[in-house]
């Protein structure tokens, strides 16, 4: 008979209990708040842990990194006060002409710091195309580029990028990798072990998953010179999360995996619902199996395709504005990952110079009843384009 006492935990056990915390003193289940801003050295005059103010870290904000490293399978983990202090740190340590290969198609508020770096002459910036893998092998240059980055899917249009593949082409070219996988979060993409570098999440989505925190989260496959770079880069900044919202990530990472199931099997209901609709042009979601890189997306998230689809209405502009804003159940806001349903029209919220499709509507679909949800965007169709 097997020793069942040290069969190996699951991720979801482990997120479900924050690494089984437990306060040795108290008993408490719950890892604590701790406010302090400062901290008293030893009788030595040493300091007692790896911190000894509040730009350092903290015991909360550490309890949380732990577990995102152990969800990533990571050897650390470092949290930011928000996904776009995270994304900073990685690229305000790139050198001076560093070349750096990047979707032309992804999150646009880093798409506009890599263009403007790129404008300022502090880095050389090449472009491709997201899964295009032959585009990503021509951008990259051997010996000269130093970071791909990879978003996988890539917002708004979902495309997949096959992570392992990815890896290659960077580490031939003697680049890393670094992977975006905030739609796919760990309890589905394990990128680090596809053999990225780097592997980052906006935590203030799946992560936390309620809406009240804003957060980013770094992880590292190998510690090296440029790891602790990016740390001292984050105590400069004073971008360390605080321990309030390191508190409320961790509350919300108890429930990823559940959370995530739910908002998997929503999407791909309305994703399929949609799909040939007579007043939609194009569903993009992974999940469905008309999708060209549904293969990949499958390999990679082991069916866990998560809540992520865009819609594109028949129509013009207006016409899709007016659906968000005759929506009843889905709240017209930016975010995603939550659990209450978001729409948004993404030309609205990206601007003019990214490329998406005036008539596109992102949807990040949360965990409430998913006939609600369609019955919701049935009768904004209907009062937009009926």
């Amino acid at each position: 008979m097997s020793d069942r006492r040290n069969r190996p935990l699951s991720p979801s056990t482990k997120l479900a209990q924050a690494l089984r915390y437990l306060d040795r003193e108290t008993g408490a289940i719950v890892p604590p708040i701790q406010p302090s801003a400062t901290y008293a050295r030893d009788e030595d005059y040493a300091v007692r842990r790896s911190y000894m103010y509040r730009r350092d870290g903290n015991p909360t904000t550490e309890q949380a990194e732990a577990i995102i490293a152990d969800l990533e399978g990571a050897v650390d983990c470092m949290l930011f006060s928000s996904g776009m202090s995270a994304c900073m740190s990685v690229i305000d340590t790139l050198k001076p002409g560093d070349h750096v290969v990047v979707p032309e198609v992804m999150y646009h508020g880093v798409l506009q710091q890599f263009q403007r770096y790129a404008k300022l002459h502090r880095l050389e910036v090449s472009y491709y195309r997201p899964g295009d893998l032959d585009a990503l092998r021509d951008a990259c240059r051997k010996g000269k580029t130093r970071l791909v980055w990879v978003e996988s899917p890539n917002n708004p249009d979902w495309d997949v990028t096959d992570i392992a593949a990815a890896a290659e082409l960077a580490h031939a070219a003697g680049a890393k990798l670094l992977t975006d996988c905030t739609g796919t979060p760990p309890c589905a993409t394990r990128a680090l072990e596809l053999g990225a570098d780097f592997s980052f999440h906006s935590a203030t989505k799946y992560l936390n998953g309620h809406s009240d925190v804003t957060a980013g989260a770094l992880s590292v496959r190998n510690m090296d010179a440029w790891w602790e770079e990016i740390e001292g880069h984050r105590k400069l900044q004073g971008t360390v999360l605080q321990s309030f919202d390191a508190f409320l990530l961790i509350r919300g990472m108890r429930t990823l995996t559940l959370r995530y199931e739910r908002a998997t099997l929503n999407a791909l209901r309305i994703a399929t619902h949609f799909e040939g609709h007579p007043q939609v042009r194009k569903v993009l979601y992974p999940g469905l199996e008309s999708h060209p890189d549904h293969d990949i997306a499958k390999r990679q998230t082991h069916g866990m395709y998560g809540g992520m689809m865009s819609i594109i209405v028949k129509g013009d502009e207006q016409a899709a504005i007016d659906v968000a804003r005759f929506c009843q159940l889905f709240y017209p806001a930016t975010s995603l990952g939550g659990v209450e349903s978001l729409i948004e029209h993404r030309k609205t919220v990206s601007g003019e110079g990214f490329k998406v499709h005036p008539a596109l509507l992102r949807l990040s679909i949360g965990i409430e009843d998913a006939d609600d949800l369609i019955a919701d965007l049935e009768q904004a169709l209907d009062r937009a384009l009926g």
